[in-house]
């Protein structure tokens, strides 16, 4: 049975676990309490009428049989006479409940020990739920957090105002480089409750960090003025934000590259130098495009439907001059552009679209798509419905400029 030291101990414990952890005193005396009440039960056998009490002052930990107060007693266990009870509590009325301690010596000895594990298990829990709820918090948002190390296998640890998460390697872009103490900011996605842990998606490469970076960055995109339309990214090297705004006086790219390209250059930083292409939505598809092919000067755009799927194509002319800033170091910025504006790309130069040639088309069609292909083998960012098809002579233009 707990006594004297014991007692003082053991609430003194409770009342540090409450201010440290957060985790309610009455809660926990409550929670062993239930628990004490079912051990008992299971060595004392199975009786709806007994309850176990913890003394909030003493500590004391006491064992009741619970007794209904009857004028004529027919089930001894559940119930007492008027008599009997007013010996005990000379206030018992008829239809009262009256609690009658149980001689439990040898069990109230293990209390103790019994309550000091179902501590540990419930702060166990709690400190769960906590991290949960904290985490939980800042889902689907932007935070800031402190390198503490990179393990072996390339994960990042990293510390937001005392919660610790992880970062993988997978989730990191090419370009992160970082040491312990530096500041950085990452994704939070979504947050789920495992069975031991925490369970939440962190990322330095998802497309929702440059998006809320924008947002931090450029008020007008956090207050609703601009509105970010798509992200286009490949983490590292390069990414196209395609934003707009009803407001017709608003120079639009300007508010967000901001004065003297100070506030898209806060976001570049942030990134280890990734490139941002910020382009302007237009709800004509043609002009999409051209703004998405930036920097190139694209001639003419149009808009044609394929195969069964009636999947979109965007039949693009540019000039010769043209055609390798259209497409871009290893296809890229036509990749990305694509991908953007949610259209295949067809790009041809204005000469070759005039002699047309079937064969020749066939051939240029071939040589670029295996270049597509063996980028896209390095490069998992672009999907099957954003191929760009370009002619032969134009991708050896693009290998000389792009050596």
């Amino acid at each position: 049975m707990m006594k004297g030291r014991d007692q003082k101990i053991f609430l003194e414990a409770l009342d540090e676990l409450e201010k440290e952890k957060g985790i309610l005193k009455e809660e926990l005396l409550e929670t062993i309490e239930t628990a004490l009440l079912a051990a008992y039960k299971k060595n004392y056998g199975e009786k709806d009428n007994v309850k176990v009490t913890i003394n909030r002052n003493s500590g004391d930990v006491k064992v009741y049989s619970q007794r209904l107060i009857v004028e004529n007693v027919e089930n001894p266990e559940e119930e007492i006479s008027l008599e009997d009870a007013t010996s005990v509590k000379k206030r018992a009325k008829l239809g009262d409940i009256l609690d009658l301690e149980i001689n439990a010596e040898s069990f109230k000895r293990n209390a103790i020990q019994n309550a000091k594990q179902i501590v540990v298990q419930k702060v166990r829990e709690c400190e769960k739920r906590n991290i949960f709820n904290k985490f939980k918090e800042i889902e689907n948002s932007i935070v800031s957090a402190n390198v503490r190390k990179t393990d072996e296998k390339g994960n990042l640890y990293v510390d937001i105002n005392g919660l610790e998460a992880i970062v993988p390697q997978k989730e990191l872009s090419p370009t992160d480089k970082f040491v312990q103490g530096d500041r950085i900011k990452i994704f939070i996605g979504e947050v789920e409750e495992a069975t031991k842990f925490t369970k939440t998606f962190v990322s330095r490469k998802s497309e929702e960090l440059l998006r809320g970076l924008l947002e931090l960055e450029v008020p007008e995109i956090y207050e609703g003025i601009i509105e970010i339309k798509n992200i286009a990214r490949e983490a590292g090297s390069r990414s196209k934000v395609a934003v707009y705004s009803n407001d017709k006086n608003l120079d639009v790219k300007g508010a967000c590259i901001g004065r003297n390209g100070m506030r898209i250059q806060t976001i570049i930083d942030e990134l280890q130098g990734e490139k941002i292409d910020v382009v302007l939505w237009n709800e004509d598809v043609r002009e999409f495009v051209k703004n998405a092919l930036n920097p190139a000067q694209v001639l003419s755009v149009e808009i044609v439907e394929e195969g069964e799927d009636n999947l979109k194509v965007a039949k693009v002319v540019v000039a010769e001059n043209q055609l390798s800033l259209a497409i871009g170091k290893k296809g890229q910025n036509s990749r990305l552009a694509a991908r953007l504006c949610g259209v295949k790309i067809d790009i041809h130069t204005g000469s070759d679209e005039m002699a047309g040639s079937e064969e020749d088309e066939f051939k240029e069609k071939s040589a670029f798509q295996d270049s597509l292909d063996e980028t896209e083998n390095t490069e998992k960012t672009s999907d099957s419905q954003n191929d760009i098809e370009v002619e032969e002579s134009a991708f050896a233009g693009l290998s000389e400029d792009n050596e």
